[in-house]
């Protein structure tokens, strides 16, 4: 009986131990191949996201031994986080502002442009305040836009003041006299006006490309700005020859056209 178990104990360790070495030869390939994957750091306006996950997608299908980490975030917030020495490879800003101070600081160098957007109105499906035009807003009762250090901010404001000079009077301060939330990046901003919370915010015309439950309303070119998107490698990039691959990517043809479908101006 002694013999029998032993002799069926030593068949089993014979069938199981090549399994077991496969099993681990299978392991250790997996932790090469995982260690060959490099994932770049990319530190993005908040209003890229929806853009920047289908390119991440396409360039992980195209670049095999690379993976894209999004942050999605204000630049102004991002622009501090690299500041204090977060592991960022890449930084894309939706303000040059914030772009300059970092290659001023030499912590980001040969930044480039790549896109541009534009600001819009927005209002609930309902329009209670009657909004038809920019030239409407003194009227609101809850107006929203960005903080004046988060770029939709910058340019929300800039906006206002070439239409000043348009319509005449104090309509900026008038305008801004109806803000009731000042939010701290453009997603935010949006936010407020689908559940119900604002009379009108201005966003980017990107925003309404995902928009739920708004309607938009043209700003003229007139008083409209032409916001600058710029993207460069961080000087500590730790996996530089792909982050620089990236940039390459968004700047191709192929880039270019995803950014186009939606609603960036790449010309």
């Amino acid at each position: 009986m002694i013999g029998t178990r032993l002799w069926r104990g030593l068949k089993e360790r014979s069938i199981l131990a090549p399994l077991l070495v496969g099993v681990w030869v299978w392991a250790g390939c997996r932790s090469d191949v995982a260690r060959d994957v490099a994932t770049v750091q990319v530190y993005a306006a908040s209003s890229l996201t929806e853009v920047f996950e289908e390119l991440a997608e396409a360039f992980e299908g195209e670049v095999s031994r690379a993976r894209i980490s999004l942050n999605l975030a204000g630049s102004q917030v991002l622009r501090m986080q690299i500041e204090q020495g977060a592991g960022a490879d890449v930084f894309a800003s939706a303000n040059p502002v914030h772009m300059q101070a970092l290659i001023n600081g030499g912590r980001v160098q040969n930044a480039r442009v790549f896109a541009h957007n534009r600001l819009v109105l927005i209002v609930p499906p309902e329009n209670p305040a009657g909004i038809e035009s920019l030239r409407d807003l003194p009227r609101v009762t809850k107006l929203v836009i960005g903080t004046e250090e988060v770029p939709v901010g910058h340019y929300a404001r800039e906006v206002l003041r070439q239409a000043e000079r348009q319509f005449g009077g104090d309509f900026e301060r008038q305008v801004l006299a109806r803000v009731v939330s000042g939010e701290n990046n453009v997603r935010l901003v949006r936010a407020k006006v689908e559940l119900g919370e604002a009379d009108a915010a201005l966003v980017y015309q990107t925003d309404l490309v995902s928009a739920r439950r708004v309607r938009s309303i043209p700003i003229s070119n007139e008083v409209n700005v032409r916001a600058e998107y710029t993207i460069g490698v961080v000087d500590r990039a730790e996996n530089r020859p792909f982050a620089e691959r990236w940039i390459e990517f968004i700047c191709s043809p192929m880039g270019q056209e995803i950014l186009s479908r939606h609603g960036f101006e790449v010309s």
